[in-house]
């Protein structure tokens, strides 16, 4: 598990240190926590904040959460069955970016 863990904490770290690219500061992942463990996911609204992507400016806690939830999540289906949409698109660019692995997604 820790093993697991290495690659994206380093690569977060990294990103952080290095700046990273601005986008709109409201862009907040809807992390589906107001429930138990999703058995799909929503599509997401927005896309990537500056709070995921702000670099050394970046809320740590937001882009650790948004590391977890797709590890843990990125391979469901959407709950309507439909594609992932181009904001969908980027939030799984950025977790590849900061090192997670992104299994193909069931449509």
């Amino acid at each position: 598990m820790a093993r697991r863990l290495i690659a994206p904490v380093t690569a977060l770290l990294g990103a952080i240190a290095l700046g990273g690219c601005g986008a709109p500061a409201v862009g907040r992942l809807d992390a589906q926590a107001n429930g138990p463990t999703p058995v799909c996911r929503v599509h997401q609204k927005q896309p990537p904040g500056s709070r995921y992507t702000a670099g050394t400016r970046a809320d740590t806690a937001a882009v650790l959460q948004m590391l977890r939830y797709y590890t843990a999540n990125g391979a469901k289906a959407f709950c309507d069955g439909k594609p992932p949409t181009g904001t969908d698109r980027r939030w799984t660019d950025l977790y590849a970016e900061l090192g997670g692995r992104t299994p193909a997604a069931k449509r």
